[in-house]
């Protein structure tokens, strides 16, 4: 599995029905917060290995509609 996290910044009253969708309806997501700052919100998805990060986010995250930009962070190693 690849963690990815992104980033999302939403149009005004949209956080909360963005973060709905996500959950629903992208398999991938496991967890999506609400965070202060820059951006809305801070999804984490765990993707296949052959899954292309940039198709996906294309593909099934930007297309949410209430959603207006995104950064995503690729992890590397998970300590625990």
């Amino acid at each position: 599995m690849q963690t990815i996290f992104i980033m999302i910044k939403c149009e005004l009253g949209k956080t909360y029905d963005v973060a709905a969708e996500a959950v629903d309806k992208i398999e991938q997501v496991s967890e999506v917060h609400s965070i202060s700052g820059q951006y809305d919100l801070l999804m984490k998805c765990a993707l296949d290995p052959d899954v292309d990060v940039g198709h996906f986010i294309a593909e099934h995250v930007q297309k949410i509609p209430g959603i207006k930009d995104t950064y995503t962070l690729i992890t590397f190693k998970a300590f625990s």
